[in-house]
């Protein structure tokens, strides 16, 4: 379990410095670190630190325990497929690219929007 957890982490930093539209090499500079060493997190293939965790989370406006949500839910599971579940969702560069878009509206415009998108979603089903 431990790889995988290892792996938990760096999709979960990968996620968020994704959508705060921030660079490899821009979190790098933020921790002190080289630009290589955010990849090997991220891919899993190096343990990130109990200090480093700390000044990933301040660099990323999170607390410590975000990098742990569904941590959970991943040892209790059995191993599925890369693609399936929600997770992988908020990975794609598009879904990023809406909630960056959607946020950057005001309320009401927000709120027409997502009428606006249940309403369709509701169209779809009734097909």
């Amino acid at each position: 379990m431990g790889n995988d957890i290892d792996v938990h982490l760096g999709k979960r930093l990968r996620r968020r410095r994704r959508l705060l539209g921030l660079t490899q090499q821009q979190l790098a500079g933020a921790c002190g670190v080289r630009f290589q060493q955010i990849q090997k997190y991220e891919c899993g293939a190096n343990r990130i630190s109990a200090a480093r965790l700390w000044q990933l989370s301040e660099a990323l406006e999170v607390p410590v325990g975000y990098f742990y949500d569904g941590l959970s839910e991943l040892a209790q599971r059995e191993p599925a497929s890369e693609g399936e579940g929600g997770g992988e969702m908020f990975a794609r560069k598009e879904t990023l690219d809406l909630i960056r878009a959607y946020y950057q509206l005001g309320e009401r415009p927000r709120r027409r929007l997502l009428d606006l998108a249940k309403s369709l979603n509701g169209e779809h089903e009734a097909v």
